[in-house]
């Protein structure tokens, strides 16, 4: 086993399938001699050359206009948003033309690219750079949604999310690139689609998703210490969403609580409500809760934007309000 931080995994993951795959191109802003801005890409251009590693100019439509047509002739590009929130640029060619084109052409044209971003908050920038926007990608149809929380399933999901035939959207949590563990050696792939049970307990389920995920684990330890068992899951990926995992530990527990980063208002969290509720209504011992960030735009002052954040202080209070 490696140890390596998340943003090291992104480039492993990446160097992994351009080795494998010689169709394989990535492009973006300061991704080449850079390192890329959050330092996720260091080596590849090095390794793989300005052919396959490209610099772009500060244009998110270019970006992923070329990938586009990239994957229309048979390459299998990865390309990459610096911030997530800047998908509202090029939203046009992802949600009508990337995710639409191979249903509208009746499967004569694929997609198969991935688009990488740094998503979420948790690093000071702001409103305009802090966006955690899974749900806006989730709610379009043809796209799939991946978003891990540790460097292992970075380096499985990404491999996978290259390998698809299908259009990727893969979402980095800025505020993990830092965070440390361990990978294990030789290729990894994982599969898209599926939910971790990081832990089990009896009496609630804790859904989370990348950067709360590790606070969903730190909660469930503080209440498991005052007898309340929960069982954590990480659900990676948004599309396709692994309902029979979330489903067998709501009917278990009978208690479900959703920890959303994204804002409150059509979170991916009131979706899981929305199927838990209709499937396992009669197992539910108590009403379906999600802790979300309020609908405002995240502050940038420490203090404001750790108190919009789902906290482990603030996941362990509503659990343990709502088990009584």
């Amino acid at each position: 086993m490696a140890q390596l931080t998340c943003r090291e995994a992104v480039a492993a993951a990446i160097a992994q399938e351009m080795r494998r795959d010689p169709s394989v191109v990535f492009l973006g802003e300061d991704i080449g001699a850079a390192g890329g801005v959050f330092k996720t890409t260091v080596g590849l251009f090095e390794e793989f050359g300005p052919d396959r590693v490209r610099d772009t100019p500060i244009s998110e439509q270019a970006i992923i206009g070329a990938a586009m047509g990239a994957a229309m002739t048979g390459l299998r590009p990865i390309a990459e948003l610096m911030f997530s929130d800047f998908f509202a640029v090029c939203w046009d060619l992802v949600a009508n033309e990337i995710a639409k084109s191979r249903y509208m052409t009746n499967g004569q044209v694929s997609f198969p690219l991935v688009i990488r971003s740094a998503n979420g908050g948790g690093a000071r920038f702001g409103a305009q750079h802090s966006q955690a926007i899974e749900n806006w990608a989730m709610m379009i149809p043809g796209l799939k949604v991946v978003a891990p929380s540790n460097p292992a399933d970075i380096v499985g999901l990404l491999a996978a999310s290259i390998r698809d035939p299908d259009p990727v959207v893969f979402f980095e949590q800025k505020s993990l690139y830092g965070t440390r563990g361990e990978v294990p050696d030789g290729e990894h792939v994982d599969a898209l689609g599926t939910a971790k049970v990081l832990r089990e307990g009896g009496d609630a389920a804790i859904v989370a998703l990348a950067a709360m995920v590790p606070r969903a684990v730190a909660a469930a330890e503080r209440l498991a210490a005052e007898g309340i068992s929960c069982t954590v899951i990480d659900v990676r990926s948004l599309v396709p969403l692994d309902t029979r995992t979330i489903l067998s530990a709501v009917s278990e527990t009978g208690r479900l609580f959703t920890v959303e980063e994204n804002p409150r208002l059509c979170g991916w969290g009131a979706e899981i409500a929305s199927i838990a509720g209709e499937e396992c209504f009669y197992d539910l011992d108590g009403p379906i809760v999600r802790i979300t960030t309020p609908h405002i735009p995240l502050p940038s002052a420490d203090n404001l934007e750790d108190l919009a954040l789902p906290s482990v202080e603030r996941i362990a209070d509503t659990v343990r309000a709502s088990m009584g």
